[in-house]
């Protein structure tokens, strides 16, 4: 039986293979070794919805009549001018895209003034939080963020076997100042979700200012604006533009929200040009496809469907706020495109009622908050039959 020299391609034994690595390592190779590591054993995998067609045939209602509220996506759908230029990019997928995706960097420098030297596209924003902690984050480094929050970060963490600290919300909101106290030497990556997810709520320009003030300069701070587009709020920051003098800001971004292109995965880091060097370095080749490229560089031409969702997603919050305010429940505002509600009863028997009625929601036991559920915002039919269901299942809870 033979292997190969790494660097040379000789033939040798496994016996000298044995003692080559034994005399780099001081000590003898283990094959009896654990399967996983530590980190990788402990986790619970991601469990994501169920297809919402096998949802609805389960329950015995016309698709068109089942609400997917549960994550977050546009319900008007995706852009059109995207969905023709993704069916228009079908016609070349026998070749490989763009590795380097230079067109959506070319119209992301259009759009919003970024050098494409400092974007690093990937297949949605949740591979550049991966490819972030996997390049830079070393054995002995730690993961900084909220709880409860967009729970990939600490998933990422824990899957290369790096340690990540959570720090319980204030309020519904990022606790800055508590987040910069327990930056140590140890702190290589800060998670800042702005909008956050569960809860919808922000950090204002100046929060965000004083926190980095407060950084070590050797600590990569990472904004994630996924929800960017929906904001509204006269004090909202701009990562990209609002913070110049902190050379180790990351700001995440997403087609899958606002522009309705969640089932394509494409979305984009902006960081300092070295930073997106290293990235590019682990990167997988080729991580983004040519039809998503070619829809999400459309999306962004296409302000009207932009406008379209913002102005629904603000009139529809809106009126939620107010309608389930009036039920005796308790919204917490927000600047993304859902809202939490804090229940007078437990969220997990209402999820379970609103999927009856056809409304897929989300209940938040998983977040730590056991008597709440996450909406994402509809049209204002949607909106209604959503605060009437609730209606009928907290009624009748109480």
């Amino acid at each position: 039986m033979t292997t190969y020299d790494r660097d040379y391609g000789r033939p040798v034994s496994v016996e000298e293979a044995q003692r080559t690595l034994r005399d780099i390592r001081g000590v003898d190779v283990d094959y009896g070794a654990p399967l996983v590591s530590a980190s990788v054993e402990s986790m619970k995998a991601y469990v994501p919805g169920r297809p919402w067609r096998e949802v609805a045939r389960e329950l015995g209602i016309a698709e068109a009549e089942l609400l997917l509220l549960a994550a977050n996506e546009n319900v008007l759908g995706p852009s059109p001018l995207g969905v023709a230029a993704a069916k228009a990019a079908l016609g070349d997928v026998n070749l490989y895209p763009d590795g380097a995706a230079s067109a959506l960097k070319a119209k992301l420098q259009r759009k919003l003034g970024v050098d494409p030297a400092r974007i690093v596209v990937g297949s949605g924003s949740n591979e550049i939080i991966e490819l972030l902690i996997r390049t830079f984050v070393q054995p002995d480094e730690t993961v900084l963020t909220g709880w409860p929050s967009f729970v990939v970060y600490r998933l990422a963490a824990q899957a290369h076997g790096r340690d990540a600290v959570l720090v319980p919300l204030r309020k519904d909101r990022y606790d800055l100042g508590s987040l910069a106290a327990l930056v140590d030497h140890r702190t290589k990556l800060v998670f800042i979700a702005n909008p956050n997810n569960p809860t919808g709520t922000y950090a204002s320009k100046r929060e965000v200012a004083a926190f980095l003030d407060r950084i070590p300069k050797s600590t990569i701070v990472v904004l994630d604006e996924a929800y960017f587009e929906y904001t509204d709020a006269p004090d909202f920051p701009n990562g990209l533009v609002d913070f110049p003098g902190y050379p180790r800001l990351v700001v995440l971004r997403t087609f899958s929200k606002a522009y309705g292109l969640a089932g394509l995965r494409v979305g984009y880091g902006v960081m300092d040009p070295e930073l997106a060097e290293y990235v590019n370095r682990v990167r997988q080749p080729y991580n983004v496809s040519a039809v998503a490229e070619a829809a999400a560089c459309a999306a962004l031409d296409d302000d009207e469907h932009l406008a379209r969702s913002r102005r629904m997603v603000r009139e529809g919050m809106s009126y939620l706020m107010e309608a389930l305010t009036a039920l005796g429940l308790e919204p917490v505002p927000s600047q993304a495109n859902f809202v939490l509600v804090k229940l007078p009863v437990p969220g997990d028997p209402v999820q379970a009622g609103l999927r009856q009625r056809g409304i897929l929601a989300r209940a938040m036991s998983g977040y730590g908050m056991p008597e709440s559920v996450r909406l994402t915002v509809g049209t204002r039919a949607m909106n209604e039959r959503v605060v009437a269901a609730l209606g009928e299942l907290i009624g009748g809870a109480r």
